[in-house]
């Protein structure tokens, strides 16, 4: 492989992009109008206008990408992280025309792609399921019939969804027609396809997802497992790895459970399994993605293993260099996304210009952002600005590093999630280790960030006050009769 065109943008195009330099491969990278001078267009080799701002006539548009990639003699396409990345159309029409697509095979995105037909196919594996019904419904009678079963409250949640939409939680059988209804033409407009189906409702689960790698000659391995249960509106904000509650025990069973997953679709490259944690620890399967996942950099960090080089290496059809007794986690890893939201007004977009900006730096540090001071936030696209990551020996060491990388991250001129992110990692309940999913709405209001930016502010205040008496006794000049200096300087 020469030369890869990354089909994305931002801070993942960019992070794509390190990787395949420094394995000394050519790099193309596609931009919309709205990005022809972004960060990751003035990083690559080449770069190609796909067209206009919206995302269905640039970063959306397959057809056209293959086109470019096949002009410029590409020989394969990373796909990052959403926009086509989990199209297993888009797989088929770079591997028709010729073209490696990193990632797995039409076939394994198109089986995991949908719910229901993951669990088809995991099925025969003795993997844990939450218990509900495997096919998809939109019969009211037969719906209430199966919620009666296995009991209230119970999650309606669409086939081919994700991010949340689609999902309706219903507590009791009054609710469950009018929610269907929504849950079906939610998941209609989003996704193309009203499928949904209906499972128990887990009621204080924690989410935990495996990460794997496989080869193309069936060796497959885990890379142990990342927390990501601080989430709003059914969408990550803060990962780390490993989880603070899973014993080695668990840990294995979730790794050989998420291994034979991906043996069930004959998966390749690099993927992740997301597993339900109950309070019990008892774990359920919710469904496989299969890509490179936003929060991937808390895995590198405690593997010591770039899973981009990987997914070329595999790709390009090399056999895994090691086996799952070579790997072990090393220290703690925390994430941090930034984005440009604000968690002040229920975490709506924030658009404008990067007036200020300006990174943290130090040791067990880690900043995989696209954006520079001045740029805009456009209002486009995901508004993640970055991603934030420490490392420590410990979860401690790593949690004091993501305090203080929170308080030297300066931006100004949009609001961001770095005030909810600081209010994560100092609140009891993340540093004890005693959360679940339902963080946000047990704990979090905009009401106690406010008060906190105040106390911020008076600390601030004070600090600043306290330096300049002291600054005005130390400089103090002395008295001398004889002297007219002052005069003169009058």
């Amino acid at each position: 492989m020469k030369k890869i065109l990354v089909a994305n943008r931002g801070e993942i195009a960019l992070r794509i992009m390190r990787t395949i330099k420094r394995m000394g491969i050519k790099t193309v990278a596609v931009f919309s109008e709205a990005d022809r001078h972004a960060p990751h267009v003035l990083f690559a080799d080449e770069a190609v206008c796909l067209g206009p701002a919206p995302s269905n006539q640039s970063y959306l548009n397959g057809e056209k990408i293959i086109a470019e990639a096949q002009k410029l003699g590409v020989d394969g396409i990373h796909p990052g992280y959403g926009f086509l990345s989990e199209n297993a159309g888009f797989a088929q029409l770079a591997t028709d025309a010729g073209i490696t697509f990193i990632g797995p095979t039409p076939e394994a995105i198109r089986i995991m792609g949908s719910k229901l037909a993951a669990k088809d196919c995991v099925k025969n594996y003795n993997i844990p399921m939450v218990p509900g019904i495997d096919k998809a419904i939109t019969d009211v009678a037969l719906a209430k019939e199966t919620a009666v079963q296995i009991g209230f409250p119970i999650l309606i949640k669409a086939s081919a969804g994700g991010g949340g939409k689609g999902m309706r939680v219903v507590e009791k059988e009054s609710e469950l027609e009018e929610q269907m209804e929504r849950a079906i033409s939610e998941a209609t407009s989003a996704f193309g396809d009203g499928s949904v189906f209906i499972e128990k409702y887990v009621g204080s689960p924690r989410h935990i997802e495996i990460q794997v790698l496989a080869d193309n000659e069936g060796n497959t391995v885990h890379l142990f497992e990342r927390e990501c249960s601080i989430q709003r509106r059914h969408q990550k904000v803060v990962e780390e790895a490993p989880s603070s509650v899973l014993t080695p025990e668990i840990r294995q069973q979730m790794g050989e459970a998420a291994v034979l997953v991906a043996k069930s679709c004959q998966y390749t490259g690099v993927g992740t399994v997301e597993f339900l944690l109950d309070e019990q620890l008892n774990f359920y399967f919710l469904e496989m993605n299969t890509r490179l996942q936003v929060e991937h950099p808390v895995t590198e960090m405690i593997t010591g293993i770039d899973l981009v080089e990987e997914q070329i290496k595999v790709a390009r059809g090399e056999t895994l260099s090691f086996k799952q007794e070579d790997l072990q986690i090393k220290g703690h890893a925390l994430e941090l996304r930034i984005y440009a939201e604000d968690p002040l007004n229920d975490f709506l977009p924030s658009v404008g210009t990067l007036s200020t900006y300006e990174r943290p730096t130090g040791e067990g540090v880690r900043l995989d952002d696209g954006y520079e001071k001045g740029m805009e936030i456009p209002i486009y696209y995901d508004p993640m600005i970055a991603k934030l990551v420490t490392f420590g020996q410990d979860r401690n060491e790593a949690l004091q590093k993501m305090k203080t990388a929170i308080k030297d991250y300066k931006i100004e001129g949009v609001a961001t999630t770095l005030p909810f992110g600081d209010f994560v990692f100092n609140h009891e309940a993340f540093i004890s280790g005693h959360f679940d999913t339902h963080f946000v709405k047990n704990y979090y209001s905009p009401d106690l960030i406010r008060e906190q930016l105040k106390k911020k502010a008076k600390i601030a205040v004070l600090s600043a006050l306290k330096y300049y008496l002291e600054e005005k006794n130390t400089l103090k000049s002395i008295e001398n009769p004889s002297s007219n200096w002052k005069s003169r300087l009058a």
